[in-house]
This record gives structure tokens, sequence and C-alpha cells, in this order.
């Protein structure tokens, strides 16, 4: 077939697939123009795809170094409370002694064999540091788990005034749980064997002449003495101060006491000061 002629009569007009192939060929054409917007436009996808991969990737890198610190912290925090207790030493052993309790039983040594103790010394009518001492003694009490086997001791200077039953009403008074914690009252010289002696604490009585008041009867320590379940003081604890803040004191009181209850009886040999 011959080409048609143009309308000018000179060069035939080029059939359309020869026109369709020669726009394509030509760099200038239309099609070309489009064909570089999508490849453009492709590369633009490709490259914000890759720019949120490498954040999708560092995301995961931070949250994977998060985890991996807090799974190092926990461990670490295990690995300290997993660590014994360094063991306590023996500061004193407690001497037979005989007493009585507010309830107006016998009370010796062999009797406070076999748990954990902790005793402190008072006396009713102490116009000074007693009642605060008793009722943080009762803050002790309130803080031990109700099967805890740990006993409360408290004695008095004041045997002469501090008959069993005084005792009972003032532990009455605070909130005492008896069958826990014991008054102890009795002849001087069995008081002073045990907390003088034993339990190395101090009761002094004033002379009349230097009392400030009538209550005014004895200068004695204000700490809390723990014994272990063989009858050897193990630690004290003071109790009072100028703002003294008795929480810490008290947590540290009933570790100590936890400790003493997971002991071996024979622990504590080889630890003599």
């Amino acid at each position: 077939m011959n080409p048609r002629p143009n309308a000018r009569g000179n060069r035939p007009e080029p059939a359309a697939a020869e026109l369709a192939i020669g726009q394509q060929a030509q760099p200038g054409s239309s099609f070309g123009t489009v064909w570089s917007g999508v490849t453009g436009s492709m590369q633009s996808q490709r490259t914000s795809g890759t720019r949120l991969g490498s954040l999708h990737t560092l995301t995961i890198g931070v949250v994977l170094l998060g985890l991996t610190l807090i799974l190092l912290l926990a461990l670490m925090v295990m690995n300290l409370g997993s660590r014994p207790a360094q063991p306590l030493p023996i500061l004193s052993t407690v001497p037979d002694f005989v007493l009585t309790n507010q309830a107006g039983q016998v009370v010796r040594r062999v009797d406070l064999l076999g748990q954990p103790w902790v005793a402190d010394i008072i006396f009713t009518r102490c116009a000074g540091p007693c009642p605060l001492m008793t009722r943080r003694m009762k803050s002790l009490q309130d803080a031990l788990p109700p099967d805890a086997r740990v006993r409360l001791i408290t004695l008095t200077t004041d045997p002469a005034y501090d008959t069993p039953a005084v005792l009972r009403q003032y532990g009455e008074r605070f909130g005492a749980d008896f069958r826990r914690w014991w008054f102890l009252t009795g002849a001087p010289d069995q008081i002073a064997r045990l907390a003088i002696d034993g339990l190395k604490l101090t009761a002094v009585p004033i002379p009349e002449s230097q009392r400030t008041n009538p209550a005014d009867l004895f200068i004695h320590s204000t700490t809390f003495v723990v014994v272990d379940a063989e009858g050897r003081v193990r630690a004290s604890f003071e109790t009072v101060g100028e703002d003294f803040n008795f929480t810490p004191v008290r947590r540290q009181i009933v570790r100590t006491l936890r400790q003493l209850e997971r002991e071996p009886a024979d622990a504590a040999t080889t630890n003599r000061p």
C-alpha cells in the first residue's frame, strides 16, 4: 500500500504505528515526561520507605535496649535481696533469773528460750521517756506478723511500786498483747541480774536531793535489746532522741528478728566479739 499524500501533496504521512514509535523514541515527547515522573515518584517512595524502615529499626532497637536494662536491674535487685545477711555478733549472754509477769506468773530464763525477744526497761511512774518507749514497743508489736515467734519483754526499775497488777494496768493502757508482751517485776537483785548483767542496760536511782519532781526516780537506758533464741544478746537499738525517727529503726529491728528466726541454733558460736 502506498502512503497517502498529505494535504500539501509533499511527503506522505507516516502510518499511525510509525507515528507512535516515532513519538516514543523522541526524548522530548510527553510520554517520556510521564515516564520520568513515574520513575521519580517510585524513587521518592523507595527513599521514604527506606527512611521509615530505618526509623522503625531504630525504635525497636531502643525498646530492646530499654528492656535489657530493666532485666539487668531486676537481676541486680534479686541478687542483692538474695545475699545472706551478715551474722550478728554475740554481745553478752543472759544469766538465769527469777521474775514475775503482769499475770503473777513466774518467769525464768528458760521460759524465754526457743524464740528471739526484745527487751527494754521503764517504770510506770516515769515522767520522762518511758511512755514514748512503751508506745514504740507497741508499734513494734503491731509491726510483727501474727505468726512471728517473737516475745517482747518490759522490765521495771521500780519494783516496789510496779506490782504485777500495776504493770498489767500499764500494759492495758498502751494496748499490749499479753500473749506476746510480758511486763516483769521482782526482787531488785533479780532485775539487776537480767537488766544490768545480761542485757547491759542501765538503771540508776536518782538521789532524792537531786530529783526535779516526785516521779524523777531513775536514770535508765532507752534502748531496745534483741536477744536470740539461745538467750544471747545480739543487737541493741536506740529508741528516743531529739528529732528521732523510729520508723527505720523499727524496720531494722523486724529484719533482725527475722534473721534470728532463720538462724540455726549454733550459727552464732563463732561470732563472738
